[in-house]
């Protein structure tokens, strides 16, 4: 079972994804989880690249390309051997963040961007994708939070964009979800942890 978690900075993404991995092993299923960008030891490399503030001046087209370097990696080195050995995989950000934030909110082509992602996933793709969605200034007022308290400050890279990029990234996802119901679970995610937790939870249970 491959399961990802999307939605824009600061809507629980890792939070979320930590809740059910605890609760899975606790229900004697093989699990792993997992994030991109960074989920191996080059994409740690190329994820500090990406989230560099300094890096104002990186192009559209330079970061999708380390954006599915990262990938490729990725899927080569954990995602496809945890499928093959028959564990489920939670994954924070996927395919549906580069059409979203790559696609939507930087404007590069969309056929393109669909091309790269199949090519570099060999064609795999989530069996279910949770998208918390939150409104564009609740997020970002966590994110922002959150880099401050963990001492993350300079790592922020997509939450200093401005409003009309996240807005533009938050209404790609829910078109996402509106083309693809089957896949797409859409949680309110302005909840307190606990409910969101609770829903989720409830929706992947005919699964388990």
């Amino acid at each position: 079972m491959f399961i990802t978690f999307e939605g824009i900075e600061g809507s629980g993404k890792t939070t979320q994804i930590k809740r059910l991995r605890k609760t899975l092993v606790e229900r004697g299923l093989p699990v792993i989880a997992t994030h991109e960008p960074g989920g191996t030891e080059i994409g740690a490399r190329i994820r500090k690249i990406l989230l560099d503030s300094r890096h104002r001046n990186l192009t559209p087209l330079a970061e999708l390309i380390l954006i599915e370097a990262d990938r490729a990696q990725h899927v080569d080195e954990v995602i496809r051997p945890a499928i093959e050995d028959g564990r489920w995989v939670l994954c924070d950000r996927y395919t549906d963040a580069t059409m979203a934030y790559q696609g939507a909110a930087r404007g590069l082509d969309m056929e393109f961007l669909r091309f790269l992602n199949n090519r570099v996933t060999g064609g795999i793709s989530p069996d279910l994708t949770f998208l918390l969605d939150c409104p564009e200034e609740t997020g970002i007022r966590r994110a922002l939070g959150r880099n401050e308290r963990s001492g993350e400050r300079g790592q922020d890279r997509f939450d200093r964009e401005d409003l009309a990029f996240h807005r533009k990234v938050r209404a790609a996802y829910l078109d996402l979800a509106r083309t693809e119901p089957a896949r797409f679970q859409v949680i309110d995610a302005t909840r307190p942890e606990n409910q969101v937790e609770a829903e989720i939870l409830q929706r992947i249970l005919p699964y388990i």
